[in-house]
């Protein structure tokens, strides 16, 4: 939320907008696509554009069309006041920009991120004197809805992407330590091919040892006991081929995405993303004089 309507009280108690909806009538005037989610010069345009559209239509003997708001912590409704026909439904993640006319105490405005289109469309309403209270209405209802956000779970979206990053990193490095092993093998391998005796020959070199007269630990030789043979040469060591499928310490790899209680399906946990970036985004409340024009002074 701007700073700038921080230090003002919130007009509504948090149960009327989470457990209900505030409602207010007002005239549509209609929407317009704008270049930019944020900006007063953004509003100004589309409201001067709308304007004019509805003064040529009013020439015609077109009427306004009015129209319900419906405002809670889950959107802003836009209805037929008669019918009660829901004619748009702006989430309140995607709206980003919300300003009321300080010159013309009707006319407010906002900016919603269209989900179909994602097309930014700029919502132009005249109402009775209440436009800077429903602009404070929304700013609430945004604010209640980002703290509701982050209570139900929307924090962990950050976390899990953080875990599924370094779930990507240590895959890598198993991998790399998967093609070291290989690596180490096979030069294991070629050592023990170039110290095999030659053909008749009776003698034998005893396996090397170190200071403490302890055969050499191998990364790639399991430590199996190995039984007394009576002054036969043990066998040869085995090697198993690295498991690709477990980690450095021998478990499964750790998948964020495929366990714990609070998992979420792609189509769910796409829809938390999208949240998470409008929410981030934020909303600016912002009153402005949307124009001077004394043509514009009446719709």
């Amino acid at each position: 939320i701007n700073e700038a309507i921080s230090h003002k009280s919130w007009m509504h108690t948090p149960e009327a907008l989470a457990k209900h909806y505030i409602a207010y009538n007002a005239k549509f005037l209609g929407n317009t696509e704008v270049e930019a989610p944020k900006g007063t010069e953004v509003v100004k345009d589309a409201v001067r554009k709308l304007k004019f559209q509805r003064h040529i239509k009013k020439s015609e003997g077109q009427k306004i069309p009015k129209v319900e708001l419906q405002i809670s912590i889950y959107g802003v409704k836009i209805l037929d006041p008669k019918t009660k026909d829901v004619q748009h439904n702006c989430q309140l993640h995607r709206i980003s920009f919300c300003a009321d006319d300080k010159t013309d105490k009707r006319i407010f405005t906002f900016i919603c991120k269209d989900s179909e289109s994602n097309k930014h469309l700029c919502y132009v309403f005249d109402s009775e004197k209440c436009a800077e209270e429903i602009t404070l209405t929304i700013g609430q209802a945004f604010d209640l809805a980002y703290k509701k956000f982050l209570e139900s779970g929307g924090k962990d979206v950050e976390t899990r992407k953080q875990i599924g990053t370094l779930q990507k990193r240590i895959q890598e490095l198993e991998t790399e330590n998967s093609e070291l092993k290989k690596q180490l093998q096979e030069l294991e391998e070629q050592l023990m091919i170039a110290h095999v005796p030659s053909a008749g020959s009776i003698s034998m070199k005893p396996q090397s040892t170190d200071i403490f007269d302890m055969v050499p630990f191998s990364p790639v030789t399991p430590l199996v006991p190995t039984p007394a043979s009576n002054g036969c040469p043990p066998p040869p060591p085995t090697t198993l081929p690295p498991d690709i499928s477990k980690d450095l310490f021998g478990a499964e790899p750790f998948d964020p995405f495929t366990c714990g209680a609070a998992d979420f399906p792609p189509d769910i946990q796409s829809k938390l993303d999208e949240m998470q970036e409008g929410f981030k985004m934020g909303l600016t409340l912002e009153g402005t004089v949307f124009s001077l024009d004394p043509l514009d002074s009446r719709c």
